[in-house]
């Protein structure tokens, strides 16, 4: 089957590939794009280590295919930090011991990131709305909720 080509922007940067039309955006961004932080955990959508943000939203790069890419913009957790200077989501999951093994840990910034592009103040039950679609096998979830408020703040200048 023939190749397609797509062009889009990622991490802030125009992009131009081929891609199989089987293959998946997950897929083009690890193998082709060589961006790893994107995890691919369960490949079926249901635990969000491969959330990326595609025009403004979250989505399951694992779902996606490559193609759907063409013409749009996406961020991946390499896109967040601005050089040495982390992100506020990625300071405060540091900060706030917001992950262990940090598999899931990409994804969930990418969901924390767009919760609070679009709520900047977000109650708790908002956040655990927010990142319903991430799963951890490690956290309990206590401290990622703490890192998103406490990241809710570092945006806001509270903290």
């Amino acid at each position: 089957m023939e190749m397609k080509k797509i062009k889009f922007v990622i991490n802030g940067q125009p992009c131009e590939l081929k891609v199989y039309p089987w293959a998946t955006l997950l897929e083009m961004i690890r193998e082709d794009l060589q961006l790893i932080g994107t995890k691919e955990g369960c490949g079926q959508g249901e635990c969000g280590s491969c959330t990326v943000i595609m025009d403004g939203k979250t989505i399951n790069s694992c779902l996606v295919p490559a193609v759907e890419a063409d013409g749009k913009e996406i961020t991946t957790i390499e896109g967040l930090a601005r050089g040495d200077k982390l992100h506020p989501v990625q300071e405060a999951f540091v900060e706030n011991a917001g992950m262990q093994c940090g598999f899931c840990t990409p994804g969930m910034i990418m969901s924390a990131k767009a919760l609070l592009d679009r709520n900047p103040a977000p109650s708790d039950e908002e956040i655990r709305a927010g990142i319903a679609g991430n799963f951890c096998r490690c956290t309990g979830y206590t401290k990622i909720i703490e890192s998103i408020r406490a990241a809710a703040a570092l945006m806001e200048g509270r903290k």
